[in-house]
C-alpha cells in the first residue's frame, strides 16, 4: 500500500510545521485526526479541508461537523472520502481551516509517496518541528467580546479612538436625546413609588 507524507504547516506560522504519513487509504479525517493529535488541539470541532492548487486557491471542500446549510448543499464530509481520491498530482495540495469559531488555516501538501514499512504504524508523525500556538487550545470556546456578560450598571471603559470616533463627539450626539428621555421617566416615575 502506498503511504503519503503530508507536510502540514500553520499559514500564519511558516516555522511551525509537521509532516505526517497516512495509508493512501485513509479517510480526510484520519487526516484531520492525525494533524491534531500532532498539535493537541481538540479534534470535535468544525472544519473543513479545501482542495487546492499551486496557488492555495479553495477548490471542492470536505467538510468534518458541517452546518445544516453545507449539508443541504451536497457538501463533502471528511469521514466518507477517501484521501487518495483527491491525490492527482505527487505535490498535492489542500487549504485546511480548521475550527471556523476561531480558524487556524494550515496549508497540507502532500510531499512524498512511500511504500508501506512493515511493522510500522499509521498514521504516524515523521517529522515535528516549532510548537503549535497556545491559544487554539481554547479554540471551542465561544467568540465573545466580553461585553454580553457585563451588567447595565457597570462602566465599560472602551477605547472610542480605535475607530476614529473622539470619546466627547461620540457622547454630545445623544445628550439631547438623553435629556427628552429623562424628563418622561421623571414626570411618570412618581406613579410607581411605594
Amino acid at each position: 500500500m502506498a503511504i503519503y507524507r503530508f507536510r502540514v504547516t500553520f499559514e500564519d506560522y511558516e516555522d511551525v510545521y509537521r509532516e505526517i504519513d497516512m495509508p493512501s487509504k485513509s479517510t480526510f479525517v484520519e487526516l484531520h485526526e492525525a494533524i491534531h493529535k500532532s498539535t493537541a488541539y481538540p479534534v470535535e470541532v468544525s472544519s473543513s479541508f479545501y482542495v487546492s492548487n499551486d496557488q492555495w486557491k479553495k477548490g471542492t471542500e470536505i467538510a468534518f461537523l458541517p452546518t445544516e446549510r453545507k449539508t443541504a448543499n451536497g457538501v463533502l464530509k471528511m469521514e466518507d472520502i477517501r484521501l487518495s481520491k483527491f491525490i492527482d498530482d505527487p505535490h498535492q495540495k489542500f487549504y485546511y481551516i480548521y475550527n471556523f469559531d476561531r480558524p487556524y488555516d494550515f496549508h497540507v501538501e502532500l510531499i512524498k509517496i512511500l511504500k508501506e514499512e512493515d511493522g510500522k504504524e499509521y498514521p504516524s508523525v515523521f517529522k515535528s518541528v516549532g510548537t503549535a500556538p497556545k491559544n487554539a487550545a481554547a479554540a471551542n470556546f465561544p467568540l465573545s467580546t466580553g461585553l454580553e456578560d457585563i451588567d447595565d450598571d457597570e462602566e465599560v471603559t472602551v477605547d472610542e479612538t480605535e475607530y476614529g470616533v473622539d470619546d466627547e463627539d461620540e457622547f454630545d450626539l445623544f445628550d439631547d436625546e438623553e435629556e427628552g428621555g429623562e424628563e418622561e421617566e421623571q414626570s411618570g416615575g412618581g406613579e410607581d413609588e411605594y
